[in-house]
């Protein structure tokens, strides 16, 4: 080799640094998401392409979740601290149930505009994205209006003692009227996910919750001129900046940077063909959700006839939990993405391989949180309330929530997958056996009639996520989800 300089022939060590800086040419960048070509070519980066997928929704959940413990800390200062934690917690469950509906057209729209990117596809991309707008629009209004009307009746239910129900009726009201603003988000950050875009989502997340811890110091204890609300200004902060989460992502959906944006004099008509790909894959998740939260309700129940005290432990305990989640929700959401767009590409042995490397992954983080639920346990159940009985009580169920973490992760992940792959029935079969076969039935037991009180409960939640777990993972084993059709 020569240059205009040095007509000199190289030495071996050159020759050989040649060749490692044209193969370094070779590799795709590293700092943005690969293609599936490239992934293919360099399996390598698949490791890199699900950790820049999956941390993005990991800081975005864990932040939201540390977020919503700030809430339940906040109110559980007040001077009816055990009430107010309980009046929140009992309508945490109503809530996510009347948002089960919304998972049909966010787990559809990420499979479905994952699957078209893979294909190259933009066009039915952001016909998908329009087909999903329409929907949650509509369907959102519809639910706000229920929630609204019908808190009463569903805090009764939800077995509120006396002093429990006027603050879980006001608090559920309040949070209700933001259910529009909320599902709007939730499909928009899923339809982002399904391009690849996870940043975006944790963004106007992360901005909105801080914007509600600020309003709920505002508003919950009345500072710098505004009333001392106490629940009800949680409930309004929470309200507020979910509106101001639906502004933001809207405004990233309409923007014209982004792959699959859309424009408001875009034809919005019903398109009845797409309309019943979105719902095939995605009404099993909406009934798997649907179940899911029902049994959760049902659950929720039988630990609530323990009394306000147990039940505040309870809380205590679901809420920290609650971050538990996140690692294998967040790997969950990038093997679905990773998966998606591999079985849109054709090249199913690399969705395989997504799904192994996304659950190998999470698990690491998931046993190192199962460490620290186990020996401080207390430790943060003490930073919710000052009643050192109920902490040692929601203790003793982190213990418990420690040991399942391996089942856990191994469940959300690889059912995440399953979804990315449109097989959301065996999500759904597995959910139904798993929760009211299994945890409902056994929570009854344990708790009614064994008489184990809190501990039974937990027991419960073990041995349904074990099931799933092993469920979940014989399913994607069998590959037969390579060969669903979307």
């Amino acid at each position: 080799m020569e240059t205009s300089e040095t007509p000199e022939t190289p030495s071996a060590k050159d020759v050989s640094t040649e060749g490692e800086e044209k193969k370094e040419k070779e590799l795709p960048s590293s700092s943005s998401r690969f293609s599936v070509k490239e992934l293919e070519a360099h399996p390598e980066l698949l490791n890199r392409q699900v950790w820049q997928l999956a941390w993005p929704a990991m800081v975005e959940l864990i932040l939201s979740t540390l977020f919503g413990m700030i809430d339940m800390i906040m109110v559980g200062r007040l001077e009816y601290g055990t009430q107010a934690i309980a009046a929140v917690g009992l309508t945490n469950q109503p809530t996510m149930l009347a948002m089960a509906v919304f998972q049909a057209l966010n787990v559809g729209s990420t499979a479905l505009v994952a699957r078209f990117l893979g294909a190259q596809d933009i066009k039915d991309a952001k016909a998908t994205v329009r087909q999903s707008l329409v929907l949650v629009t509509i369907l959102g209004i519809a639910i706000t209006v229920l929630g609204y009307i019908f808190a009463g009746p569903v805090v009764h239910f939800m077995r509120a003692e006396e002093d429990v129900y006027p603050l879980s009726v006001s608090y559920f009201q309040i949070v209700s009227l933001g259910w529009l603003f909320t599902t709007l988000s939730l499909n928009i950050g899923a339809i982002l996910r399904g391009t690849g875009d996870t940043m975006t989502p944790m963004r106007y997340n992360l901005i909105s919750n801080l914007l509600n811890v600020f309003g709920n110091y505002l508003l919950i204890y009345g500072k710098f001129g505004f009333p001392e609300l106490g629940v009800a200004g949680a409930a309004w902060s929470t309200t507020i900046c979910r509106g101001i989460a639906a502004i933001m992502a809207l405004h990233a959906i309409f923007n014209k940077k982004c792959i699959v944006g859309v424009s408001i004099r875009d034809n919005y008509k019903i398109d009845r063909s797409l309309l019943e790909r979105l719902i095939n894959i995605g009404l099993p998740s909406a009934m798997e959700q649907f179940i899911l939260r029902l049994g959760q309700v049902f659950f929720v129940r039988t630990v609530a006839g323990l009394g306000t005290v147990v039940y505040a432990a309870h809380q205590t305990a679901v809420n920290i939990s609650n971050l538990t989640f996140t690692p294998g929700q967040a790997f969950g959401m990038a093997a679905t993405t990773t998966v998606g767009q591999s079985l849109g590409a054709g090249h199913p042995e690399l969705a395989e391989k997504a799904g192994h490397v996304a659950r190998r992954m999470g698990m690491i983080i998931a046993i190192s949180i199962a460490v620290l639920l186990f020996f401080f346990g207390y430790d943060i159940a003490m930073l919710y309330v000052d009643d050192a009985h109920v902490a040692a009580d929601a203790a003793r169920a982190l213990k418990i929530l420690a040991i399942m973490q391996h089942m856990q992760s191994t469940q959300f992940i690889l059912a995440g997958a399953l979804r990315g792959a449109g097989d959301t029935r065996w999500p759904l079969y597995s959910t139904t056996i798993g929760v009211w076969g299994i945890r409902v039935v056994l929570a009854h037991v344990f708790v009614n009639i064994v008489g184990m009180g809190l501990i039974g409960a937990w027991l419960a939640q073990l041995c349904d996520q074990t099931f799933r777990a092993v469920f979940i993972y014989i399913r994607y084993r069998s590959g037969a989800w390579k060969k669903v059709k979307v």
